[in-house]
């Protein structure tokens, strides 16, 4: 057998150390990647348990005014969630500003732990072609929650209107185009999209007044500085059932049940063909909210969806509870998806923006 040579074993000795130190790198390596994933399940496990904090808050961000619909919703929410959340206290936060924008940049931007949601209307299918620069996408920014109900819209008018029928009405605005106003709760609110797919069913294009808010724009109607407005029954209800505003038609697929709006014929039965409108409302947390809060909450959605006495109150209003698959978070998304393709193009053809 030849004699290994100096050189060999200088060779061997250098080999067995490089290998060493790789060995070496790659355990320690394999080390921190381990406490790394430890660390980063720790912290996903504490978000996921931690739900809800004691004694933290939740607050339920709404981009419109107090004492509009939204509003009531999420206080009526704000009461029924309190039990199957299992927390002491929920606030409602009123954050107001370009068309909704504002208060869903707030909750995309909050703490994805839970204590901060977002309720709000069709507008979160609008405000992407309503606003251009809105700082938020809504297909990656949030975790969808569930959706909770939906609210068709009402035709009225001023109680001094001579039209006393849909036909009368429609017949009236032809003639009167350019001295017509169809009022509005503010850009991006529902009677604001309400009002843009009823002139383009009536291809017609009338003068719009914008408000700060339905209560104000509703105030108008009735003293008759507006002649018309198309908005949420849970708005109007009562002014059609006091005879302070005149009804002409409903927005549903179908006549309602409240004896306040049963006599009213939907749109459909009245040939306008495709122009059937409800206002939805959903639950939104901030994205990279975990899979466990986010079951938490829907559990407690669905809760509240079953509780008679917030259900009642919905009802009332004119309100049809979610009871299909939209409830479940997958489902709310696909279905926002879905409207903000329906909306954007009657957004860009009436060249109306939030900004």
């Amino acid at each position: 057998m030849p004699a290994v040579t100096n050189n060999q074993q200088e060779r061997g000795a250098l080999n067995h150390g490089v290998w060493q130190q790789h060995a070496n790198r790659h355990t320690a390596f394999a080390r921190v990647t381990g406490a790394f994933a430890l660390s980063l399940w720790t912290v996903c496990s504490t978000f996921a348990q931690s739900f809800p904090v004691k004694d933290k808050p939740v607050t339920i961000v709404v981009p419109f005014t107090a004492g509009g619909p939204t509003d009531r919703l999420a206080r009526d929410m704000a009461e029924a969630l309190r039990k199957p959340l299992g927390v002491g206290s929920i606030v409602v936060e009123n954050v107001l500003g370009a068309g909704g924008a504002i208060a869903t940049q707030k909750v995309a931007r909050a703490a994805p732990d839970g204590h901060t949601i977002l309720i709000h209307h069709i507008g979160m299918a609008t405000m992407p072609a309503l606003n251009s620069k809105p700082g938020f996408q809504v297909d990656t920014d949030f975790t969808f929650l569930g959706m909770v109900h939906e609210v068709p819209m009402s035709i009225v008018a001023r109680p001094t209107m001579p039209a006393n029928d849909y036909k009368q009405l429609s017949a009236w605005i032809g003639q009167n185009k350019d001295r017509v106003n169809l009022g509005n709760a503010g850009v991006g609110s529902a009677s604001h999209l309400c009002g843009l797919l009823w002139q383009a069913a009536m291809k017609t294009e009338i003068a719009t007044i914008p408000y700060k808010g339905v209560s104000m724009a509703i105030a108008d109607l009735m003293g008759g500085q507006i002649d018309v407005l198309c908005d949420q029954t849970s708005n109007t209800m009562a002014y059609i059932e006091s005879g302070k505003v005149k009804a002409y038609a409903v927005t549903s697929a179908k006549r309602l049940s409240q004896p306040a709006l049963s006599q009213l014929p939907t749109m459909q039965e009245l040939g306008v063909k495709g122009f059937q409108i409800s206002i939805w409302h959903g639950a939104y947390g901030p994205k990279g909210m975990s899979d466990v809060t986010q079951m938490k909450w829907n559990n407690a959605l669905r809760t509240v969806l079953n509780d008679p006495a917030f259900v009642k109150k919905q009802q009332d209003l004119g309100a049809v509870m979610i009871t299909d698959k939209r409830i479940e978070p997958a489902e709310h998304r696909k279905f926002v998806l879905a409207e903000i393709n329906k909306w954007g193009p009657v957004i860009k053809a009436a060249g109306v923006y939030a900004d």
